[in-house]
């Protein structure tokens, strides 16, 4: 017989949130165009085609409503890929942060 194992409590670790950088916008997404393509809001007032990337495609799902960083293909492009998806806690934060203001977040929600 083996011997019984003890639980190890694991520590959250704290993972910094991605802010976006030089050429990186916060985007909603609006509608699903089709393929591996999302039309999406950006906080700049600007409305852009977004592609999912294959290393987010079958492991992270993208819907109409979420919240994403968007890494432009050029400064002043309207073409981008999405590089990260916020969960819900994640919006707060960046809400309480002053980042994202709380009228966007709503106005991507009721948009739907």
């Amino acid at each position: 017989m083996g011997k019984k194992k003890e639980a190890v409590e694991e520590k959250p670790v704290n993972i910094p949130l991605p802010n976006p950088e030089e050429a990186m916008v916060i985007c909603g997404v609006v509608k699903h165009l089709g393929g591996d393509y999302v039309a999406v809001k950006c906080l700049d007032g600007y409305d852009r085609k977004a592609r999912i990337p294959g290393k987010l495609r079958k492991k992270v799902w993208i819907m109409e409503g979420d919240i994403v960083l968007v890494g432009l293909w050029s400064m002043g492009s309207d073409k981008g890929d999405i590089i990260h998806k916020y969960a819900r806690n994640e919006v707060e934060k960046l809400v309480e942060q002053g980042i994202v203001p709380k009228e966007f977040i709503d106005a991507i929600s009721g948009a739907i």
